[in-house]
């Protein structure tokens, strides 16, 4: 029992530094971003898309650390209705919003900076800065649909007085329930696979023009600007693909494991799966000129006192 302790000590130690850094770097993101606004009186399309990556991130890692502390320390409030299906749900819907509004703005990228002389490609490119609100709020209705989804899910969860005090226990007592089957794999993977393919699209899209591009190239400072463009816009986009292809098979290993009953790949997989919003959140800020100099303003004037 004592090990059993430790050991959930230790997770609860490492889960709640990951989310600490999470949220104070996406709070960073969207303090600076305000102030703009409040400047600024107005913000771009691709800093609206942040403001709201942002604070979906941020909302995200709070829930998922309540969740995370309760089901570990205090797992019998979990059985009280309807926290479980509460917490689920918000959980569930910045999460989903979290992954459509990262692949908004990956699309966003390729639209603004991909050159291709298709008609419909070259109407997006006029269009986008007006379809991003548009973009922004279908994602946020459907990430609420798979929330409400969730939220039915674990309410007859719960009514069955099922064991789900993690998210092993949750998927492998969902999978157990023949009649939620659809349900559970439609939750989980739809979102993943649905965002997965517009950030690989973006990303081939973007590897293209690229490509086409620098065949067509001279020594030209503008063209040499494009290039840079192109190559500042692959960066971003291809941590997007590198850690949502790591997502997708964190999610194909959380059915496997929670099939089998794997608690230890479960707790890994969490681990991972915490440290994302913070992780990718932090390459987005170093790589964006306005928040790394307010970044580099605070840390001096840190180092000054």
């Amino acid at each position: 029992q004592a090990n059993v302790t430790s050991y959930g000590a230790t997770i609860l130690a490492i889960i709640t530094l990951e989310t600490f850094a999470g949220v104070w770097i996406n709070a960073f993101i969207v303090c600076v971003l305000c102030i703009a606004w409040v400047r600024k009186k107005t913000l771009n399309s691709s800093e609206k898309i942040l403001l709201l990556l942002g604070c979906s991130r941020f909302c995200y890692l709070c829930f998922t650390w309540v969740y995370s502390f309760l089901s570990m320390i205090y797992p019998n409030y979990l059985y009280v209705d309807p926290i479980f299906q509460l917490i689920v749900s918000f959980q569930t819907f910045f999460n989903y919003s979290n992954l459509w509004v990262s692949a908004c703005l990956c699309g966003f990228y390729c639209i603004r900076i991909a050159n291709f002389g298709n008609s419909f490609f070259i109407y997006l490119k006029v269009k986008i800065d007006r379809m991003v609100p548009w973009l922004l709020l279908g994602s946020g209705i459907l990430a609420l649909a798979i929330a409400f989804i969730a939220y039915d899910l674990t309410e007859d969860l719960h009514s069955n007085n099922l064991n789900f005090t993690c998210l092993g226990k949750f998927l492998e007592a969902s999978i157990s329930m023949d009649k939620h089957f659809f349900s559970t794999f439609f939750l989980l993977g739809f979102g993943y696979a649905a965002s997965f393919v517009a950030v690989i699209s973006s990303a081939v899209f973007l590897l293209f023009s690229l490509w086409r591009h620098k065949c067509k190239m001279q020594t030209n400072s503008m063209k040499n600007l494009s290039v840079n463009a192109h190559i500042k816009a692959m960066k971003s986009i291809l941590s997007f693909l590198v850690m949502y292809s790591i997502n997708f098979v964190c999610l194909i290993l959380a059915i496997i494991s929670a099939r089998k009953n794997e608690n230890t790949m479960m707790l890994l997989i969490s681990i991972y799966l915490y440290a994302f919003p913070g992780v990718h959140s932090l390459i987005l800020m170093v790589s964006n000129p306005k928040m790394e100099k307010a970044l580099i303003r605070i840390l001096s004037s840190v180092n000054c006192k």
